[in-house]
């Protein structure tokens, strides 16, 4: 069975400091396989704000794959933005910005949404795409993985525009066999069946540690499974800044399609 610990929208430079070692703690406790963020370390891109970042990242036992988020790169700095977007998270994060994870059980694969060309919206190109498939290719009977920092679908509450290039994506993973996508930037939780395509898995997770919270507490996913059924727990922050557990949601596959019990 794999276990995935899933976080999101750290955002380092406005962050609630007294969660940040529960959170550590926590999450070290669980002994997972994958630590998975998906985007949104830092606030504003800036140096210290990254190193807060980095010290953070070297804190959690479990190997971690990471993905940048929209504020990942400089709002306030558009030299930097444009001609070198993702610098300061290569050089404090990981040098790859499209890292991939593979284990006996598993194969994760993570792909870049940010558009420096605009400020809140992502895209996912068909290159992208192509590089999904190609990574679960060979994937057999492993869970397989995409994680990335926009969502591919929004409900009907979400006032945010869906990033280029979704509906071609959502496609492309049903087909290539992608089992499960895992994506931040809403600062609100969820997981369900895409609408589109039932046959993938949509986690979302909520912000760890910020302050912009959203009518939710801050939170991480647990993951535990494999390609044929999965639980995902969610761990909340309560008043004495601990993070719980709720009870898990359950998910099963039956004639290609996950199902919730």
């Amino acid at each position: 069975m794999t276990r995935i610990v899933h976080l999101s929208d750290l955002h380092f430079g406005r962050t609630l400091p007294a969660l940040e070692s529960p959170l550590v703690q926590s999450v070290n406790a669980l002994g997972a396989d994958l630590i998975v963020i998906s985007g949104d370390f830092t606030q504003r891109a800036r140096r210290g704000q990254f190193s807060q970042a980095r010290r953070f990242v070297e804190s959690l036992d479990a190997p971690v794959l990471s993905v940048p988020g929209n504020h990942d790169t400089p709002l306030d700095n558009i030299f930097v933005r444009f001609l070198r977007p993702f610098g300061r998270y290569k050089a404090a994060i990981d040098r790859n910005l499209e890292p991939d994870f593979d284990t006996d059980d598993l194969r994760a694969v993570g792909v870049n949404t940010v558009n420096r060309f605009a400020w809140q919206r992502g895209k996912v190109s068909g290159h992208t795409v192509a590089r999904l498939c190609e990574g679960f290719s060979d994937a057999q009977d492993k869970l397989c993985v995409a994680v990335m920092h926009h969502p591919l679908e929004h409900g009907p509450d979400v006032d945010k525009k869906l990033m280029g290039g979704a509906d071609r994506a959502l496609e492309g993973l049903n087909e290539c066999g992608a089992d499960l996508v895992l994506s931040g930037h809403l600062h609100t939780a969820s997981a369900a069946p895409f609408s589109a395509v039932p046959g993938v898995l949509f986690v979302q997770a909520g912000t760890g540690l910020s302050s912009r919270l959203r009518g939710e507490r801050n939170m991480f996913n647990l993951i535990e499974g494999d390609a044929r059924a999965l639980s995902i727990t969610r761990f909340e922050a309560d008043e004495s800044t601990r993070f719980v557990p709720r009870a898990p949601l359950h998910f099963t596959r039956v004639d290609g399609h996950w199902q919730s019990h």
